[in-house]
């Protein structure tokens, strides 16, 4: 079940985040961020047993603009098709919202391809979006890809 994240999530989608922070493949998140981004987040629950199986944010960056981010799932649910199932989410929430293009910043851009997202330069990027990079650990030694998709 796909669902809008609520308070009572945070704690699972911090712990999913730092799973993959710590193994590379995304950038964790500080829990008082979650917080502070708490309705940017969709989660994927289990039906059965409640348990966050997934998580992604849709963070809005300027009047055209969104970026996806956080996107995670938990290892023992991958291959379910969860990823897709937040891409579909993510897509038609920017959609209603007018917003016209959507980008990421990535290790796993194959992903992304498979939603006609394509490779940009990271200059292509409006300034106003760095402000979280330099929280970053790897700032400025970015070695995210960025991509876009047009709506």
């Amino acid at each position: 079940m796909i669902r809008k994240a609520i308070i009572q999530d945070v704690r699972a989608i911090h712990a999913l985040l730092q799973l993959y922070g710590k193994r590379g493949e995304l950038l964790p998140r500080p829990l008082t961020r979650i917080y502070d981004h708490l309705r940017d987040f969709t989660v994927c629950v289990d039906e059965h047993s409640g348990k966050v199986t997934g998580c992604c944010a849709l963070q809005f960056c300027w009047e055209d603009l969104a970026e996806i981010r956080s996107l995670a799932v938990h290892p023992d649910y991958t291959g379910r098709g969860i990823g897709t199932l937040f891409m579909e989410e993510m897509v038609a929430e920017a959609i209603r919202y007018q917003i016209r293009r959507l980008f990421t910043l990535t290790y796993r851009p194959g992903f992304f391809k498979q939603f006609g997202f394509i490779q940009i330069d990271r200059s292509e990027l409006p300034l106003k979006i760095w402000s979280d990079c330099l929280l970053c650990v790897k700032f400025p030694d970015c070695d995210e890809i960025a991509m876009m998709k047009g709506l």
